[in-house]
């Protein structure tokens, strides 16, 4: 199907591939010499949909932050809770990703970052439905944690698009051949 709303996955990562901690942490990211906002702010400006899981959407609300960090994006919520209850920032969304996905892509707008966690990505890329992968790596070896890539059943070929670097920080953007 062509579309002109592309799916990106837009994350950092350990070396060794790990998206958090067991414990759900991503506090070793601050650890780690940046530049700026390592390209954060244009990379933003080119999306107007964000969706995550339920546990990252937890972590997020969790955080005490004086705002909610994706106000004024479309915010879809992944959850299995027949209770979850949208509120003014996000919408809560059950079933298969490929359906929501689909019937973004049919509407005007900007591209849709899909923000995590692990099993939300894990569906994303298992369907193929990512167009773009936009990862950064940190210096650190986590050694265990939650990882960015789960087994799949079969290859996922991709085209090195660009390679950048932000302080201690390398940025691979790959996208789907």
């Amino acid at each position: 199907m062509k579309h002109n709303r592309k799916v990106i996955v837009y994350i950092a990562t350990s070396l060794d591939g790990y998206i958090a901690t067991k414990e759900e942490s991503v506090h070793w990211l601050d650890e780690t010499e940046a530049a700026g906002d390592n390209g954060f702010a244009a990379f933003y400006e080119t999306i107007d949909t964000v969706i995550m899981g339920k546990n990252t959407y937890d972590w997020v609300v969790n955080q005490e932050l004086e705002e909610f960090p994706y106000k004024g994006m479309t915010c879809y919520v992944y959850t299995s809770s027949d209770t979850a209850v949208n509120n003014e920032d996000v919408t809560f969304v059950q079933g298969e990703v490929s359906e929501l996905i689909q019937q973004l892509q049919r509407q005007p707008g900007k591209n849709i970052w899909i923000v995590g966690g692990g099993e939300l990505l894990h569906h994303y890329i298992k369907e193929n439905l990512v167009d773009e992968y936009i990862i950064t790596i940190a210096p650190i070896i986590l050694g265990s944690g939650i990882p960015l890539f789960k087994e799949l059943q079969s290859n996922i070929h991709l085209q090195l698009e660009q390679v950048k670097k932000y302080a201690q920080f390398a940025e691979l953007h790959f996208l789907k051949k």
